[in-house]
């Protein structure tokens, strides 16, 4: 009785903690929004690149895979949260191919096909696995160390603002939806009992701390208005 007390509360606290997961990620979904914006407008994308973008199309692709029922039965937020991300991606991915010069747009169509692939390969191999233990043991290696590059990805933010001494680059808000989005999926990965979610989200949420540290230290000399980054990273 107290075992089922306890258990039904765990899944309660995780449900909770990857449905807020989920809510912090649309803040990080749409903060390209301002670039595109702009490419848009000036019809160009100028000097913007899309990379970051075929990166987290990537990342957001393996952990949907990840969180699939097929992979693991109960990361099911996991999933929705990657795959509304995917969408978003190949939203950002489709407006940079159509606004970009032509040997941009060739080199974009190129990446998205190599995802594509890519993706395609580790679905195909991953399905050969028989033993479903060791499937989600492959694909949750490949899920986390996707995200932990891709948590890591703002160090060259932190490098530059504390070498300009100005969180221009880094808005808050961003920063802010980084850190409670990392934390709510470090709370869900412990709930879950699920290492390959707590790991590289505990790695976002103390990145997300220093960001938000930073940010506190350095914004009264900061200078200009904020520009929206390139990188999103996802739980």
């Amino acid at each position: 009785m107290v075992f089922s007390a306890s258990n039904s509360v765990l899944i309660i606290c995780k449900d909770a903690a990857g449905i807020a997961g989920n809510i912090f990620a649309f803040g990080l979904f749409v903060s390209p929004a301002h670039t595109f914006r702009r490419i848009i407008r000036n019809r160009a994308t100028e000097e913007f690149s899309g990379l970051p973008y075929i990166y987290a199309l990537l990342n957001c692709l393996i952990c949907t895979w990840y969180g699939s029922p097929i992979v693991s039965s109960d990361n099911i937020l996991v999933m929705t949260v990657n795959s509304v991300g995917a969408v978003f991606q190949l939203v950002y991915i489709t407006l940079f191919i159509i606004y970009a010069e032509k040997t941009k747009k060739v080199r974009m169509l190129g990446l998205l096909a190599a995802v594509c692939g890519l993706i395609a390969i580790i679905v195909f191999g991953s399905l050969q696995i028989t033993d479903a233990a060791m499937r989600r043991l492959v694909v949750g290696l490949l899920s986390c160390a996707s995200l932990i590059s891709m948590f890591a990805s703002p160090l060259f933010i932190i490098n530059l603002v504390i070498r300009t001494k100005s969180v221009e680059f880094m808005p808050f808000y961003l920063s802010l939806s980084t850190f409670l989005m990392s934390t709510s999926f470090l709370l869900y990965g412990i709930f879950n009992f699920d290492l390959f979610v707590y790991v590289p989200n505990g790695v976002g949420t103390i990145l997300g701390i220093v960001q938000l540290a930073l940010y506190f230290h350095y914004k009264d000399s900061s200078k200009g208005n904020s520009r929206e980054p390139l990188i999103v990273s996802y739980a």
